[in-house]
């Protein structure tokens, strides 16, 4: 039978739908409600039981795309969500793995190709990434990509996206890291065990640790790969943020031990995506896990790149449309891929793509408007954007300010100084800040 997962966009929409109608996860209404949509002619009240392929487990994978579900489930719920099914769907040109617009990078400072330095990080027992780049520069791809290469090699991998948790995850530390050893379990299918190891008088950290220790890492019989993706999410809560990584980092150093405890914490592997663009948060190098590990930083794309990418979409730009592109919008890749795919759609031109980008028309405008009403929740760092865009030469600003911006992907770091990532956010926000 045919199964079906959320995309990483429709998994941000079946998380807002939820939120809406005020329902836990843990309510079985919500099996109810959906095993009335399979078989309305059976009264599921009266016979206390849900339909064929309807549980909690399965409505669990569905929230957070941990694995596959037989898709009259995954229509079921996504109708009583009131979403339309095709919208949330993962498809193929989704994922990395098999996508083939995926296009591989070298760092500036090593020849080597990041995927093939995490390819081997990921081989060391123990081991620990970072893949830290601003944000849209392809992390969660990296990360999909480093997830497949551990399948392949017959390693067992589970993806944890922050973008998932609910406020109330992130109301205390002793939720979060029940939600997370849940989630967890549920992507290794392993049976939910909390009450057993969760006791009070040893502290959060510990019971986590007793949790991943006792009932999940002694169940695998292959290495673990780990992915925690968007842990900017988590640098906003300073109190769970600390504690977390102290918890990551005394895992990371246990696994050097040689005696039994050590043997099993070798065989997780640890691959953290974050890119410390949201302003106030704090920098993940000041923490725990600061030097720690592998860290890879995903580079822009460059021209032959660029080129290859329009060859791939089937256009026939050549090198010079590829120069007039760049000049623009730079090598970033989610400005690049949505350039290529809108003018693949509606049959652009790289003159006429260009005429309209920095408009409220354009084919930037969300992406254009999100930075914007994130520039205008911090009136400082949106003045010293503006001195940044209203300037021909770089501009020296406060360094903090700068740091920030970088982040955030708006400037290019140059010395002390800083200059727009592009013209695209020069014409744009010149005129709206």
């Amino acid at each position: 039978m045919r199964t079906l997962k959320a995309s990483t966009q429709g998994l941000e929409k079946i998380k807002y739908a939820r939120e809406q109608k005020g329902l836990v996860i843990e309510d079985f209404k919500w099996l109810l409600e959906a095993s009335k949509v399979l078989e309305p002619n059976i009264d599921w009240e009266e016979r206390g039981c849900f339909a064929d392929g309807v549980s909690l487990s399965t409505f669990r994978r569905f929230l957070y795309g941990i694995k596959p579900i037989k898709a009259p489930a995954f229509q079921a719920y996504s109708q009583v969500l009131g979403l339309n099914c095709e919208d949330i769907i993962e498809n193929n040109n989704q994922n990395p793995v098999e996508s083939p617009f995926y296009v591989e990078r070298k760092s500036i400072e090593n020849p080597e190709y990041l995927e093939a330095r995490c390819y081997e990080e990921i081989q060391k027992p123990g081991s620990l990434t970072r893949i830290k780049a601003p944000e849209q520069m392809g992390k969660t791809w990296l990360l999909e990509k480093v997830l497949g290469h551990a399948r392949e090699k017959g390693y067992q991998t589970v993806k944890l996206d922050f973008r998932l948790a609910d406020s109330t995850i992130f109301s205390d530390y002793d939720t979060f890291l029940q939600w997370m050893c849940v989630h967890v379990g549920e992507e290794l299918d392993i049976e939910e065990n909390i009450d057993q190891y969760w006791k009070k008088m040893y502290g959060l950290n510990k019971n986590c640790t007793r949790y991943f220790q006792k009932h999940l890492l002694s169940n695998i019989n292959a290495p673990l790969v780990f992915g925690l993706d968007n842990v900017d999410l988590v640098f906003e809560q300073p109190e769970i943020f600390n504690n977390f990584c102290k918890l990551i980092r005394y895992w990371y150093d246990q696994a050097k031990s040689t005696d039994n405890i050590g043997e099993i914490w070798k065989k997780i592997r640890f691959v953290i995506v974050h890119s410390t663009e949201v302003y106030r948060a704090m920098d993940i190098n000041s923490s725990p896990l600061g030097g720690v590990g592998l860290t890879v930083e995903p580079p822009d794309f460059k021209p032959e790149q660029v080129l290859s990418l329009a060859q791939q979409h089937q256009l026939s730009w050549n090198s010079s449309d590829i120069e007039k592109l760049m000049l623009f919008i730079g090598g970033n890749p989610a400005l690049i891929h949505k350039a290529f795919d809108s003018a693949k759609q509606q049959n652009l031109s790289v003159e006429e793509l260009l005429k309209s980008a920095a408009t409220e028309s354009g084919i930037f405008r969300d992406h254009l408007g999100k930075h914007l009403h994130n520039l205008r929740q911090y009136p400082e760092l949106a003045s010293a954007f503006l001195l940044c865009v209203n300037s021909q030469e770089p501009v020296d600003i406060d360094s903090q300010l700068a740091f920030k911006l970088h982040r955030m992907g708006l400037v290019k770091l140059q010395e002390n100084c800083v200059t727009p990532s592009c013209n695209l956010y020069r014409q744009y926000f010149s005129l709206r800040l």
